[in-house]
């Protein structure tokens, strides 16, 4: 299919990167499962070598990765975790690095465990304050890695001020907007140079894949992802590559509905009594209510946390909960429930958790795309 230059969002999640097949006429990418391909003679190719190198499925889901961030390049890699480890590849020793204070486990993990080894130092900020991101910059950053709406306590990041004051001093900007999703949120746009996504989240939708995602615009980091994916070797693979097409064609339905449910779920939750707190971004409680708004103007997704009185009070909520699931990972059709200070967020010290207003007694939801009557009556017998 042929898209125009006018082509809506929706259009672009559905048809981008994808043709019919030439030999049958599927409308549907085919799963490309092969190690390698047969060449017609010694330097004469169909342009694919070896399945590391490329792959039909996987570029498809590339192209279509990059339009709908609005990137020149993507590069799909095997979780988000290696996505984000691409981009951290991009550094030498001695560079630094502003982060998010309050990022995902797994993202801490990488940097202050492992990164460090190799001699990059890493300054964790409270990204939605400004000032603090402008002080943080010293003459060795490199790089701005921002996380927005954070998990799990659902801060935001002004994307397009940090992004100036990067470009002002030589850093590039990176934003994880596995949150958010490019539905809601658009950081190219906003002036960042690379978005990275777990795959496993909203843009596949259907908790059956793992993967990630970085999208490109500078052709410097375009030659250096495209290396470091053959080199790493840590590619989706065909199968995955062509469950996340498959839920890229529903994206646009999706986050309505998850946003309609996060915004219902989070109202609900407001008003309970035995809730001490709610934190969603669509709240006009919500202390960046009004940058959400500008910033996310779809609608502001399916994340939402709340706190009840106590942690033993958290932990029997959860454990009464019927129709919402009790697990890890988020962005899925089906709606579930954690308790990050001892699942998602276990990695990080308890005195850092603290630090950032990640309590003992706080429950994350991922709204999925159920019945809202259905999921408000689960949350309301829990609470009971």
């Amino acid at each position: 299919m042929k898209l125009t230059k006018q082509a809506r969002f929706s259009t672009i999640c559905i048809h981008a990167g994808q043709t019919p097949d030439v030999g049958t006429g599927a409308i549907i990418t085919p799963i490309f499962q092969t190690s390698t391909y047969v060449q017609d003679a010694v330097g004469r190719h169909k342009g694919y070598e070896y399945a590391r190198t490329q792959n039909p499925t996987r570029s498809a889901v590339e192209a279509n990765l990059a339009a709908i961030e609005g990137g020149k390049a993507a590069f799909a890699y095997a979780s988000g975790m290696s996505a984000i480890n691409a981009i951290a590849s991009r550094l030498s020793s001695g560079d630094h690095v502003i982060v998010t204070d309050n990022t995902y486990g797994g993202t801490f993990r990488l940097f202050d465990k492992v990164m460090t080894r190799y001699g990059l130092r890493f300054s964790f900020v409270d990204t939605s304050d400004l000032a603090a991101v402008e002080q943080a910059f010293t003459s060795q950053t490199k790089l701005v890695f921002v996380e927005t709406p954070t998990n799990p306590v659902l801060r935001l990041t002004d994307i397009a001020a940090v992004a100036g004051l990067a470009r002002e001093r030589g850093a590039l900007l990176a934003v994880d907007n596995t949150f958010a999703s490019p539905c809601l949120q658009r950081p190219i746009e906003l002036g960042a140079d690379l978005v990275v996504h777990s795959t496993t989240k909203y843009l596949n939708g259907h908790s059956d894949s793992i993967g990630g995602v970085v999208v490109a615009t500078r052709e410097d980091d375009i030659e250096w992802l495209r290396f470091i994916q053959n080199s790493a070797g840590a590619i989706l693979s065909p199968f995955d590559s062509w469950l996340v097409l498959r839920g890229t064609k529903t994206l646009t339905l999706r986050m309505a509905q998850h946003s309609a449910n996060g915004l219902g779920l989070a109202t609900y939750l407001s008003t309970h009594p035995r809730v001490t707190r709610v934190i969603y971004p669509g709240l006009a409680s919500h202390p960046q209510h009004d940058l959400a708004t500008r910033q996310m103007p779809n609608g502001c997704g399916g994340m939402l946390s709340f706190e009840v009185a106590s942690p033993d009070e958290a932990r029997r909520v959860l454990n009464r909960f019927q129709l919402m699931s009790l697990a890890e990972s988020l962005g899925g059709v089906e709606t579930l429930v954690c308790h990050p200070a001892s699942m998602t967020h276990a990695s990080v010290p308890p005195e850092r958790r603290a630090a950032i207003g990640l309590s003992d007694s706080l429950i994350r939801i991922s709204a999925g795309v159920e019945d809202l009557a259905d999921l408000t009556d689960d949350l309301a017998q829990a609470l009971g």
